[in-house]
C-alpha cells in the first residue's frame, strides 16, 4: 500500500458515518437503502459516503436489476492493519525498554543506603 493509498483509506475511515457503514457491511451485503435506514440523512448523502468508501477500495458496489448492493472489501483494511502493526511493534519495543529502565531504578531504590 502506497502512502497515498494509506492516506485515502485513513481519510475514508475518519468519518463516523463511514465507519458505521463498514461495521454494518461486516455483517453482510446490503442495499443502499438498507445502509441509509439508521442514519438521519438522505440516500443521496449516504451515496456520497459510499463513493468515498468505494474510491478507497473499502467497498464494492454491484447492480442487480434495480438493486444496488454493497459489500465490504477487506483487503485495504488488512493492508492498513499490517502497516500500523509495524509501528505497534516499534512502540512495544520502546515500552519494554522503558519497563526495563524503571525496574532498574526501582531496584536501586530497594537497595539499602550506605
Amino acid at each position: 500500500m502506497t502512502a497515498d493509498q494509506v492516506s485515502t483509506v485513513f481519510a475514508a475511515l475518519a468519518d463516523p458515518t463511514r465507519r458505521a457503514i463498514l461495521a454494518r457491511l461486516a455483517a453482510g451485503e446490503a442495499t443502499v437503502n438498507e445502509l441509509a435506514a439508521p442514519f438521519p440523512m438522505s440516500v443521496q448523502a449516504i451515496s456520497k459516503h459510499l463513493n468515498v468508501l468505494e474510491r478507497a477500495g473499502l467497498i464494492v458496489r454491484t447492480r442487480e436489476a434495480q438493486w444496488r448492493r454493497c459489500r465490504l472489501e477487506p483487503a485495504p483494511l488488512r493492508t492498513l492493519a499490517e502497516w500500523v502493526d509495524q509501528y505497534r511493534r516499534f512502540w512495544e519495543d520502546r515500552y519494554d525498554t522503558l519497563d526495563e529502565y524503571l525496574n532498574e531504578l526501582k531496584g536501586k531504590d530497594d537497595e539499602p543506603a550506605q
